[in-house]
């Protein structure tokens, strides 16, 4: 069912949400969060969708809110708020608002959400593109336990991991992080069914893209060794070699589809590592909604700066990306940079325990451990 509302009222709108509830014998009561999506036009049907899907596991009410502000001054002098109310098969497994908001309305939208929020219920904020500097200190940001955004859509996307370092709180996390789930997951088995020491790891993938670079802090957080960073055509990480005296631990995925599991003394095993839509990344994210402490230690490591061979110069907190020829990208020799190594190299049963299958709090099983430039549904 789906009611369109113009010049309205958020109660003209909560009035709306109940009578489409009536007329379609739902309830709000199995609803277990509200999902606000800050987006604009262009992007807001892609974010929609992936929400809907997400909401068949998680049941939400979801909130679009599409800021309107007007570059003309009557354009700008008009404040009014248009809505779309979507219940039923519309809108998922939950029920949906879509709220257009014009003229000053567009810089006050924390008063229009604020009374259609579920009562009681956790809020999750979610910036599919042009997140602000500091998701915690944003209106809408500051009413939510979790907020989501994704380094992939900024201008320079692995220079925007320093800037989700520096401005990083407790219940930020970002869709790159969540985009290598299935790595680290595979990864910390790979090392719990074969006990190694590691002394040393290279990540390949290709270039500016934040969840090759995140994937290599993690390795060195976590195992305390060099890790070199390979640039190759993609699409996204191609693969992950984990050195021992034995032996390479390689986890190759050179297609996007499936990867290849290599250990010494070991046939070669196919697992799966498909790239994954932005539907389950959100799902993915809206399972737990306490601090996601693993990925606050991994974005705020610091590294040496990327450089071509050759460079002199490096720089502490998250990595930035020079530019890159396309030879060099063509080329799988590449373009290399190496991480700090600590004094000692970590086992790799140890240095992989504290990882978590969703990147939370520390297990006491590396099983346990969790684990674009690519189009925007694409995982890494």
């Amino acid at each position: 069912m789906k009611i369109d509302l113009t010049n309205t009222t958020s109660g003209k709108i909560n009035a709306a949400l109940m009578a489409a509830r009536r007329a379609s014998g739902s309830t709000a009561a199995g609803m277990v969060l509200t999902l606000v999506i800050v987006t604009d036009e262009g992007s807001a049907y892609d974010a929609l969708k992936a929400a809907n899907d997400a909401s068949r596991e998680h049941p939400s009410r979801t909130l679009a809110v599409i800021k309107r502000a007007g570059r003309s001054p009557r354009a700008r002098a008009e404040t009014r708020l248009d809505a779309e109310v979507l219940v039923g098969s519309d809108a998922g497994s939950g029920e949906t608002v879509i709220l257009r908001m014009h003229g000053e309305l567009a810089s006050h939208a924390q008063s229009v959400v604020l009374p259609l929020l579920l009562p009681d219920a956790p809020v999750v904020v979610w910036w599919p593109e042009n997140a602000p500097l500091h998701p915690a200190q944003d209106p809408l940001g500051s009413i939510a336990q979790r907020r989501i955004t994704d380094a992939v859509t900024a201008e320079s996307p692995v220079g925007q991991l320093a800037q989700r370092a520096e401005s990083y709180t407790p219940g930020d996390t970002d869709l790159a992080w969540t985009r290598i789930t299935g790595w680290r997951s595979m990864l910390a088995a790979a090392l719990d069914q074969r006990p190694s020491t590691i002394v040393s790891a290279v990540v390949e993938g290709e270039s500016y893209n934040p969840s090759v670079e995140l994937l290599g802090l993690w390795l060195h957080n976590r195992l305390r060794v060099p890790v070199e960073r390979i640039v190759t055509g993609g699409p996204g990480i191609t693969a992950v070699h984990l050195r021992t005296k034995d032996g390479d631990i390689t986890l190759d995925r050179p297609d996007g589809l499936m990867g290849t599991l290599s250990m010494p003394g070991s046939p070669d095993r196919q697992v799966a590592l498909k790239r994954r839509e932005t539907s389950e990344l959100i799902a993915e994210e809206l399972r737990r909604l306490d601090p996601d402490d693993i990925y606050a230690t991994a974005v705020r490591t610091p590294v040496d700066r990327l450089r071509e061979p050759g460079d002199a110069g490096t720089s502490s907190g998250p990595k930035a990306v020079p530019a890159v020829s396309e030879a060099a990208v063509a080329d799988p020799v590449r373009v290399t940079a190496k991480l700090p190594a600590a004094e000692t190299p970590a086992s790799g049963t140890d240095a992989a325990e504290p990882a978590t299958a969703d990147g939370g709090a520390e297990a006491k099983s590396p099983a346990r451990a969790a684990g674009r430039r690519t189009t925007r549904k694409s995982d890494s």
